[in-house]
């Protein structure tokens, strides 16, 4: 892939507590890498990723890694309305990373108006279920997904199990609302950039038509 070529860009916020795993989910998904120690994120780290959401269609991913502690709390503020995309990250075996992710969700929704982010909720360090170290349930998990109307997933940035599902199901969610209208190309803002605006149009025209085309009734038969 020529990674100098891109139809779009989107920028990706990771949200989420301290110590939950944002860092581990990037490095393992943009550098297939786990370290068993990292360093906190101090204010905000910035990653690039390349993916083809379909035949001939690139997207250049920007992700911003967030510090989750309180004293960066200004700093990280400050790139809320220039994302389109936000991951929703807690940690299974913390139960208070999963409690604030309401938190973390309303205080976005809160200062990107008029834009709109779309979320992904994860839940990290599934490897541990298997050691007994999780406490928060597969139940509470995919009822919060339900309240805040998002995706979820689990995953483990130390196997890498579904860590490429849940940074493609947000990819494609992105690109699927892009071409539905349901996100929008504006001026000064950030969060989505297209390189080719004129062909959005006619991909946005074209998904239009597509589902507003009729179901054929089927052929009646004459009874003679």
């Amino acid at each position: 892939m020529d990674l100098t070529l891109w139809q779009y860009q989107f920028r990706i916020i990771m949200l989420g507590d301290s110590t939950v795993g944002k860092s581990s989910l990037l490095k393992r998904y943009t550098e297939d890498l786990f370290l068993d120690s990292i360093n906190q994120t101090v204010g905000v780290d910035f990653y690039v990723h390349f993916l083809e959401v379909e035949p001939g269609v690139r997207v250049k991913l920007q992700f911003w890694d967030t510090a989750g502690q309180e004293r960066f709390r200004s700093v990280t503020r400050s790139y809320y309305r220039n994302s389109v995309g936000g991951l929703l990250v807690f940690d299974l075996t913390n139960q208070a990373s999963f409690d604030h992710i309401k938190e973390w969700h309303a205080e976005v929704c809160e200062r990107v108006q008029p834009q709109k982010v779309l979320f992904l909720l994860v839940g990290q360090k599934s490897d541990r279920d298997d050691q007994g170290e999780r406490v928060v349930s597969l139940e509470e998990a995919e009822k919060l997904a339900v309240q805040l109307g998002v995706p979820y997933v689990e995953a483990s940035a130390k196997t890498g199990q579904n860590v490429k599902d849940a940074f493609e199901l947000l990819t494609r969610r992105v690109y699927q609302g892009l071409l539905s209208g349901e996100v929008e190309l504006q001026e000064g803002w950030d969060g989505v950039k297209c390189s080719a605006p004129r062909a959005l149009q006619m991909q946005q025209r074209a998904s239009l038509t597509q589902t507003q085309k009729p179901n054929k009734a089927p052929t009646k038969k004459c009874c003679r």
